[in-house]
């Protein structure tokens, strides 16, 4: 059983608990203890009682033996008139009838002594009413009168009444004694049950006094502990009262403020930290009106006469130990934070300025572009359709070396006005929206190697590709970057006797798309790899593979703006691998 539902119980049962105990140690005893005293006093009286009908059948038998015989001296002596006789005679009857009146008043619980008694009267009455005959009868009768005084005896039934009150007595007795034993036998089982109940109480007090004792020592562990953390904080701590005196403060309270181990209002600390006063009626109303004071922002002078932003915090609560509710204080030292903020924010002001200025020279380098690649084409439309003229004009009058320098015109204003193209889909890049769609990415790599594949020498490359997922993007974008990937995938292994393009795709465990675009072309030096995605950057001669050398700038843009990655493997002469990444979600 838990040891909190035992502490319940405790509590509960604790009250009639010592009721109980009060009643078996108190009140118990002290009712056997009665009850032994009446049995007792019941068979005292018993005994007494007995005594006293024994006394008074015994007193009976004397008054009518006493009667008896004065009255048969006086029948003897034929002296009737017999002062002394008479007297005896007289005396003894009347105590006759209150022996029996005793007897009765004795024996009135009793039917059967009743009985007796009403006999033993009779036979009393008759027996004294035959001795008086005697004193007068003839001495012819006197013998039939004693015949009939034998025959109307009284010892049997006094006897009875005695024998049937000693049976009264020893029944009396037994069951006192009966009584005795079990008041005993009660007293020794009270006085174990006492003992019993006393050890259980004492046991049960050591327990509350050890428990209690542990209780105090726990608490004086816990109090300890949260005063060793209240002095390790580093933030200044106190507690206030009503009258903003300090009741408490940790070490770094002290350290900040310069207070010594005494209680001192927050005015009366050293320097001038807590002499504004809004900051001291906003502590007031924290135990006056029960406000909350929550990061109030202030400037103060602290011990080491230094300047500085805190924040005060303040709350009222109340203390196990008082009645009186009393503000607990923090404060928190911000300087250093709003040094940086305030470096933050000349950093912000300093990249917006930069950002301005970038953003200017961006505008600028596409207009640029844009007037270039625009204007560059008049001058090439020119070059290329003059040089054609020439060439028509001259006609069989061209020789060799004329039209050789024709050709090299025409070719070079043709890759001009590629490379210009491509420098406009590049530029376009950066500034067209993405739209974002489902994009079947097999199907764009199935339509690009039909292009590639439809070209001039390129029907004899081997291609491996794998199913390919659906994924988020702008497709037109992601058509560009498969058709530059194995563009050159194709272009770069054209010179080999069997071309091989393989594409790759894994995807991640954070759901991410991993592709990949493998040849096993020329391949190229990994210390130049980073290269390969700058404009313009080419790591081969025009004159082995063409190309204007904005393709892979372009495939870079494309996956950036689609919070992609590139990357490329490579060894000289064994082909190189393209790898590229493809978030899970559409991102913006």
């Amino acid at each position: 059983m838990p040891e909190a539902l035992l502490k319940a119980l405790g509590k509960r049962w604790y009250l009639p608990t010592v009721v109980v105990a009060l009643f078996l140690i108190v009140i118990l005893p002290h009712l056997l203890s009665m009850n032994l005293a009446r049995d007792t006093l019941d068979a005292a009286k018993a005994v007494s009682h007995t005594y006293q009908v024994e006394a008074a059948v015994k007193t009976l038998a004397m008054d009518v033996r006493d009667v008896e015989a004065a009255l048969l001296q006086q029948a003897l002596q034929r002296d009737a008139d017999n002062p002394l006789l008479n007297k005896r005679i007289s005396e003894g009857s009347r105590n006759i009838k209150p022996g029996l009146a005793t007897i009765t008043r004795l024996t009135v619980d009793n039917p059967n002594q009743q009985r007796r008694l009403g006999q033993l009267q009779e036979v009393v009455e008759r027996r004294l009413a035959l001795f008086r005959s005697l004193s007068t009868a003839p001495a012819g009768q006197q013998a039939e009168l004693f015949e009939q005084i034998k025959g109307v005896q009284i010892a049997g039934l006094l006897d009875q009444v005695l024998a049937d009150e000693h049976a009264l007595l020893a029944e009396r007795t037994r069951i006192a004694a009966t009584s005795q034993k079990r008041a005993t036998y009660l007293s020794w089982t009270s006085m174990l049950l006492q003992l019993v109940v006393l050890g259980t109480l004492a046991f049960l007090l050591s327990r509350q006094v050890e428990r209690r004792l542990n209780a105090e020592r726990d608490m004086q562990a816990a109090s300890g502990r949260a005063l060793a953390v209240l002095q390790t904080v580093r933030e200044p701590i106190a507690l206030l009262d009503a009258e903003q005196t300090i009741l408490l403060s940790n070490t770094a309270f002290d350290e900040f403020y310069g207070r010594e181990n005494d209680n001192r209002a927050l005015s009366e600390l050293p320097g001038a930290s807590w002499d504004d006063p809004v900051v001291l009626q906003k502590l007031t109303d924290v135990l006056a009106r029960g406000r909350e004071l929550w990061d109030f922002e202030v400037r103060q002078q602290t011990q080491d006469e230094v300047s500085r932003v805190v924040l005060i915090n303040s709350r009222r609560m109340h203390l196990p130990d008082s009645e009186e509710p009393v503000a607990l204080l923090t404060v928190s030292d911000v300087t250093a934070q709003k040094v940086h903020e305030q470096r933050v924010a000349d950093l912000n002001e300093q990249l917006q300025t930069k950002v301005q200025q970038v953003t200017e020279v961006n505008r600028e380098l596409e207009a640029f572009s844009y007037s270039v690649s625009h204007d560059l084409r008049a001058p090439l439309r020119h070059v290329a359709g003059f040089a054609d003229k020439l060439s028509r004009h001259l006609g069989e009058a061209a020789d060799e070396k004329s039209l050789h320098y024709l050709g090299i015109i025409g070719s070079s204003a043709k890759r001009m006005s590629r490379l210009i193209d491509d420098l406009l889909v590049y530029s376009r890049l950066g500034k067209t929206a993405l739209r974002h769609q489902a994009v079947d990415m097999h199907s764009l790599v199935e339509e690009t190697r039909g292009m590639l594949s439809s070209g001039e020498g390129n029907a004899d490359v081997e291609w491996q590709i794998p199913a390919l997922p659906v994924v988020p993007g702008d497709e037109n974008m992601l058509r560009q970057v498969w058709s530059n990937l194995l563009g050159n995938a194709v272009k770069y292994s054209s010179k080999r006797a069997h071309p091989k393009v393989t594409v790759g795709y894994e995807q991640q465990a954070d759901g991410s798309h991993h592709f990949s675009v493998s040849d096993n072309g020329t391949g190229f030096d990994m210390n130049y790899a980073s290269k390969l995605f700058g404009v313009f950057q080419r790591l081969h001669k025009a004159d082995e593979f063409p190309g204007s050398g904005v393709g892979l700038a372009t495939v870079r843009r494309v996956l950036t703006r689609h919070n992609g990655q590139i990357w490329a493997e490579a060894v000289p002469d064994q082909g190189a691998t393209f790898h590229f990444t493809l978030p899970a979600n559409a991102q913006h």
